[in-house]
């Protein structure tokens, strides 16, 4: 389809109902493209690597996530330099045909791999069988008649139980839609908190996304400069996904995450403090040097959540669970881009920088508290005491 409006330019002006029809084909396709990715990065990320890494010791599920956390980053890094470089020494016809064939072929070869996983490894399809066996079936049915029941006495008693009924029954196929039993599941599993608290650092302008790209810009930062910038980002959460296993191997998963979401927070004070520096300069450093430093503790914390959802979310509910926080976290970045079209003015964007920083703030202690709740408290206190008192003794 993209190839058609490349080909007909002029397709706009003479026929413009056929030029609608593809544009609005092209974005169906892409978010059907968004979900299906989406779907497979449940699958792999929640599922398929719980199950391999069972029977094995625990630290192997600690280095597949990060593996697989790595090879996504390192792929959104090299990804768009290689298509840009493409782009840049080929006509946009020649690109887009290359990219099309590479879809293509890819899409084959991705399911050739996933095939050959889920047929070598028998505990993939045992895990399948037994979670299908688990689910409850839809009890909406019966339900239903129970609410239906009764002796009736005349015409408008009969009309207004039928009424009553269809309520009823409307209500029972919203309450029971996979919508609402997803989000049921959701809230009741212990780790919700943190979850919430993953969730609510996708609210945020503070990565290098399109409207601080657009901000800088606007400031007259270079593109260079801006892909340097998103560069040196890149490479410090990949080192993010080497340091985990490491301080994972020390400290338990729950108080890597707590560590984690402290540092990305204490990263993030610089930008924060950059909208009371009147320099330009080193206001948009402070911004942008914040924001890529940040980001060895989010992907730490990202990297902690997963496997808090994987340790203790009932085999059943992995792929409820997932698709929600997935969900979550879309419709937060979703509203920071609302918040962006509310907030247009370049000269505004330090409010969506103090607005980011406060959702960020909030993000660790909620998952302080959640790690209150589980531990009973967030330091040990007789040791820091005894760092206390150590200079006093040997003084």
């Amino acid at each position: 389809m993209v190839l058609v409006l490349l080909f007909h330019s002029n397709l706009k002006s003479t026929n413009f109902m056929a030029f609608i029809s593809l544009v609005i084909l092209i974005c169906f396709s892409g978010a059907v493209g968004v979900l299906s990715a989406l779907a497979g990065s449940i699958m792999i990320e929640r599922e398929w690597v719980v199950v391999i890494s069972e029977g094995h010791p625990p630290e192997t599920l600690t280095q597949m996530n990060s593996v697989i956390r790595r090879i996504d980053l390192i792929c959104k890094l090299f990804a768009p330099v290689a298509s840009g470089f493409f782009v840049s020494f080929a006509s946009l016809k020649a690109s887009a045909v290359a990219f099309a064939l590479w879809n293509f072929a890819s899409v084959w070869l991705a399911y050739w791999l996933m095939n050959s996983v889920y047929s070598g490894i028998p505990a993939l399809r045992e895990s399948n069988r037994r979670r299908k066996q688990q689910i409850p079936s839809d009890g909406t049915k019966g339900r239903v008649s129970t609410l239906e029941g009764g002796t009736l006495h005349d015409e408008a008693s009969v009309h207004g139980t039928e009424e009553k009924s269809l309520m009823r029954r409307k209500m029972n196929l919203i309450m029971n839609s996979s919508f609402m039993v997803s989000w049921r599941i959701y809230l009741r599993q212990e780790v919700v908190l943190p979850g919430v608290a993953l969730a609510l650092l996708y609210f945020t302008v503070l990565s290098f996304g399109t409207l601080m790209t657009a901000y800088l810009k606007w400031e007259g930062i270079p593109a260079y400069v801006i892909g340097i910038g998103r560069g040196i980002s890149a490479t410090i959460g990949i080192t993010a996904t080497l340091l985990y296993p490491l301080l994972h191997s020390r400290i338990s998963t729950l108080r890597t995450g707590l560590w984690s979401i402290w540092c990305q927070w204490t990263f993030l004070i610089v930008c924060a403090a950059s909208i009371w520096v009147q320099n330009k300069h080193l206001s948009v450093s402070m911004l942008m040097g914040g924001v890529a430093t940040s980001r060895l503790g989010l992907w730490m914390f990202d990297l902690s959540v997963t496997q808090l959802m994987q340790d203790n979310v009932p085999e059943c509910d992995r792929g409820a669970v997932g698709g929600v926080q997935n969900s979550l976290q879309s419709s937060m970045e979703l509203m920071s881009g609302i918040m962006g079209i509310i907030i247009s003015d370049p000269l505004d964007f330090w409010k969506l920088t103090l607005g980011s920083f406060l959702a960020a703030t909030l993000a660790p202690i909620l998952y302080s508290l959640h790690v209150y709740h589980v531990r009973k408290h967030l330091f040990h206190m007789e040791k820091l005491l005894i760092m206390v008192k150590w200079p006093r003794k040997s003084s």
